[in-house]
């Protein structure tokens, strides 16, 4: 039966994350219908993630119509500083952001688009047809429309069914991730850390954090919360013995956080207890639920998988979180197709080539700086010019002034 087009033209987008959201917001924007399909049944819940924002990403915001005003988006920190082991100031660096988490701006942008929006719809195909395409899901049902977009993040089905030979590749090192209430913590603490982008450099380690909304997305002083990430070598031994978790079962990237086995989670708090600053080494200790994720690198070699197919965000490209771009790189990568899908389903194929000429090398670039702030770890240290790069990178000014920052990556200009 021939596909009956609407007078809008309409995007199937799976995925109803951050990247998804995103999508459907500005392609709405620009006159086409949308309907998301997220895989989980519930709403998703707030992740213990924090966000390092980016010019692009307040561009996407503005134009998906939901602010301009960053004091609802996040928390303004003036600066950086490092400490040493000792809880000592040995570097600070002058560099105001915005710093915000993943719940807070999740909450944002699924409040801004109610209507078409589907829980428990996981993708299992799709097909394109001469006007159409159909995307079938694992309930039996299916949907169609005049564009797919697969913002279905690292182990995207939409990309998984075109370039099964597509994989992320592991870095060599995982990072322990959490959030604590910054009420939760001792005064000093807070004066030290609470009002800044900090670090802390063990060698062949980092440890970064920052203040992000709180409970009830808050963004108040003294109800914030506190968000770090602790970097770890981790090599594939090690690695597997992180992710088997308390029922003895083996996970591969990652493992759920009430799963971790509390040894595990008792290693990990005296290491930091030996290791970092004692400022940092609280942080970890009062952290309720730490959660850990193996470090990859992904490129795509094309963003287009047909004439009426594209993936963007995570489901394309994914850097380590060094660089701070997963969420800008997916805002940009939204606004780019919506700017170029602005004229309607005339010519689709056209528009999403456009599109990936424009955004395929800021993904490789972005992918390239993550691997080079990486290199400090040391674990693929293998000619002269990697060497070079973990000892520029260990040093406390280039850690304060490349950690999540646009600069060097000039393709973004």
């Amino acid at each position: 039966m021939p596909y009956e087009r609407s007078r809008s033209p309409k995007a199937l987008i799976a995925g109803g994350s951050i990247s998804g959201l995103f999508a459907g917001l500005l392609l709405r924007r620009v006159g086409w219908e949308v309907e998301l399909f997220e895989r989980n049944g519930n709403e998703l819940s707030a992740r213990g993630a924090g966000i390092v924002t980016h010019e692009e990403l307040f561009d996407a915001l503005a134009e998906a119509g939901i602010t301009t005003d960053r004091a609802r988006v996040g928390v303004f920190v003036p600066g950086r500083r490092i400490l040493d082991g000792e809880g000592n100031i040995v570097a600070e660096r002058e560099l105001p952001q915005v710093m915000t988490s993943w719940g807070h701006l999740y909450g944002l942008l699924r409040s801004e688009l109610a209507a078409g929006y589907r829980h428990g719809r996981s993708l299992r195909d799709y097909e394109e047809r001469a006007d159409s395409v159909v995307a079938h899901f694992d309930d039996g049902s299916h949907a169609e429309g005049d564009l797919l977009v697969g913002a279905d993040g690292l182990f995207s089905t939409v990309r998984q069914r075109r370039l099964p030979a597509a994989h992320p590749v592991y870095a060599g090192y995982v990072a322990w991730r959490g959030l604590v209430d910054e009420a939760a913590l001792s005064d000093a603490t807070r004066s030290m850390l609470c009002d800044r982008f900090c670090f802390c450099l063990p060698p062949g380690e980092q440890i970064l954090g920052y203040p992000v909304a709180g409970v009830g997305e808050s963004l108040a002083p003294g109800h914030r919360s506190f968000n770090f990430v602790w970097y770890r070598p981790a090599d594939a031994r090690s690695l597997a013995e992180i992710l088997r978790d308390v029922d003895g079962n083996q996970g591969d990237l990652s493992i759920s956080p009430v799963k971790i086995r509390p040894e595990v989670v008792a290693a990990m708090r005296a290491d930091a207890g030996r290791l970092l600053g004692p400022h940092f080494a609280e942080v970890v200790r009062k952290t309720k639920l730490p959660f850990v994720q193996a470090i990859l690198d992904f490129e795509t070699p094309t963003m287009v998988l047909g004439e009426r197919t594209v993936i963007l965000g995570d489901a394309a490209f994914v850097a380590r979180p060094h660089v701070g771009m997963g969420i800008t790189k997916a805002a940009g990568d939204a606004l780019a197709l919506a700017r170029s899908l602005a004229g309607g389903a005339a010519d689709i194929a056209s528009a999403l080539r456009r599109f990936e000429a424009q955004r395929l090398p800021v993904g490789t670039a972005i992918v390239r700086r993550a691997r080079n702030l990486g290199s400090y770890m040391g674990t693929q240290l293998g000619d002269a010019r990697q060497r070079e790069l973990a000892e520029r990178h260990r040093q406390p000014e280039a850690v304060m002034a490349e950690t999540a920052v646009t600069a060097g990556l000039e393709v973004l200009a």
